[in-house]
């Protein structure tokens, strides 16, 4: 086996350990409260492992934002927004895929308050690239956008959030279903599949 791809799984392993610790640190104080020892004995290695990868707690914040936006990124660029209401759940199959990938890390993440810097500037960001991606395939004024992206982001995030911090009765999958009908057919979408 050649050294150089276990040394790179070692890597992977304790970057993802380092990511997990901080945020399940991050669900529990404020990322100000967050020291590096504090990351380390969660993530189970020494201050001196995180130093390798690491210059401090912000370098690792400007990796995890990089990383997850442009996971989401990736993703958005490849949804026809014209065909949307054709195919509606191809953006959440999708955003499942992502969540899975990393189930631990995205269940840390969406039991953290959702006006920590990190979260805010996550969702911001997100807001800004599928306005971008909407907007450069459909032509609607500016305003009605936005509206649009609030309303769906919210209560996707929402939905998502109160999911990690339940008991998750339904698969992540289900609740991708659920939220891809209420985003593009509404309450009376919901209704009328749980009618019929």
């Amino acid at each position: 086996m050649n050294s150089n791809n276990k040394t790179d799984r070692r890597i992977i392993k304790t970057k993802k350990a380092i990511r997990n610790a901080f945020a399940e640190l991050l669900s529990k104080m404020d990322i100000d409260e967050i020291t590096i020892t504090d990351i380390a004995e969660t993530a189970d290695i020494n201050r001196k492992t995180f130093y390798n990868h690491y210059t401090g707690i912000y370098q690792l914040i400007d990796e995890i934002e990089n990383e997850i936006i442009s996971a989401f990124d990736d993703a958005l660029r490849g949804v026809d927004f014209k065909n949307i209401r054709n195919n509606p759940y191809e953006i959440f199959k999708k955003l499942t895929t992502i969540i899975n990938s990393d189930l631990d890390f995205y269940s840390h993440l969406m039991k953290t308050d959702f006006n920590t810097r990190l979260v805010s500037k996550i969702i911001q960001t997100l807001k800004l690239h599928v306005k971008k991606s909407f907007s450069d395939q459909i032509t609607i004024d500016e305003k009605t956008l936005d509206l649009i992206i609030d309303y769906a982001a919210s209560g996707m995030i929402t939905v998502y959030q109160n999911w990690f911090n339940s008991g998750r009765t339904q698969s992540i999958e289900e609740i991708s279903q659920s939220i891809r009908v209420m985003t593009f057919s509404g309450i009376y979408g919901i209704l009328d599949e749980k009618l019929s």
